[in-house]
């Protein structure tokens, strides 16, 4: 008879895989909106995101955890500065995918795990072993590569990965919890979101109309594409490893890198190839090191006290 929690890890790893698939093939999704400006398609990502975490909620009753964060003008602030950083990472992914650049939000997205690992280090203090520092070289060296066959540097990976490695060193350091920090988050910015989207109406250049029904949907629906994969990685988050975590996260670039090359058919120079492949090699590295230190944390744990 399988042990009780054996359900949750087994849906918490479909739930994993859901949440890090989809946001693997949600270039696909963008697509759609091609019509609609970058800057439109955020402001109305933000407005129904926040309409979504409203609903999720107040089912979930979680409004205590929400006020709590607005009460604490550290954890506010902090969470004001990492909605302004994801603000950013959306508005380029978006605009990058819809100008035919969806390989290079790949390679930003593979270099995301590394830029964790360095900002942990310059601001955080943690202490990176040889083998993490030698992951993080081959990772800048593969840019460098990239920055000289090209003649000019591959801003909109290095724009993806500065400001969610930016975004996710801010969510550390304010304490809030995933579901309530981003109520936060998108309620500071809903503001803005809204007099955008007015100013555009008043110009006549708003692409949200009654007259628009398809279109209209599609960008109502930008909170679900939002909310749902997070809901399904709060799942998987609480009941897989670490370790696990770390190794689907890798689903959502190569989803990316799948659809730019063979979906989209986009140009693939050698000398991106061979800057994948270092990456790939810097993860490699990462990765194993990581699975290391877990399973010496594990060992250790094991081992029983000293009896005094």
């Amino acid at each position: 008879m399988p042990r009780p929690h054996s359900a949750d890890q087994k849906s918490a790893l479909l739930a994993g895989v859901a949440a890090f698939g989809s946001w693997g093939l949600v270039p696909v999704y963008w697509k759609l909106l091609k019509a609609v400006p970058a800057d439109e398609i955020l402001a109305h990502r933000f407005i129904w995101t926040w309409v979504f975490m409203v609903a999720l909620l107040s089912w979930q009753r979680r409004w205590p955890e929400v006020l709590c964060n607005l009460r604490s003008p550290r954890t506010f602030w902090l969470c004001v500065a990492s909605g302004v950083s994801i603000a950013v990472n959306w508005l380029v992914f978006i605009w990058a995918v819809n100008a035919g650049r969806v390989l290079q939000t790949s390679l930003g997205y593979f270099m995301t795990p590394l830029v964790n690992m360095l900002f942990g280090a310059v601001f955080l203090r943690e202490r990176l072993s040889r083998t993490q520092l030698a992951s993080v070289v081959l990772a800048i060296g593969a840019v460098i590569y990239l920055t000289v066959d090209l003649g000019t540097a591959p801003w909109v990976a290095l724009a993806l990965c500065i400001s969610f490695g930016t975004y996710g060193l801010f969510r550390k350091i304010s304490g809030a919890a995933p579901t309530p920090g981003l109520f936060v988050e998108t309620t500071a910015l809903v503001p803005i979101a809204f007099g955008f989207l007015f100013y555009l109406a008043g110009r006549g250049t708003s692409h949200f109309a009654y007259t628009k029904t398809g279109m209209s949907l599609l960008l109502i629906s930008t909170g679900v594409v939002t909310g749902v994969p997070l809901l399904w990685f709060a799942h998987a988050a609480r009941h897989l490893r670490l370790t696990t975590l770390g190794f689907l996260q890798y689903l959502a670039p190569m989803g990316t890198f799948c659809l730019g090359l063979f979906l989209y058919h986009e140009p693939f120079r050698p000398a991106q190839l061979v800057t994948f492949v270092l990456i790939w090699i810097a993860l490699i590295i990462y990765t194993i090191d990581a699975v290391a230190r877990w399973r010496i944390g594990k060992a250790i744990e094991r081992v029983p006290p000293l009896e005094m």
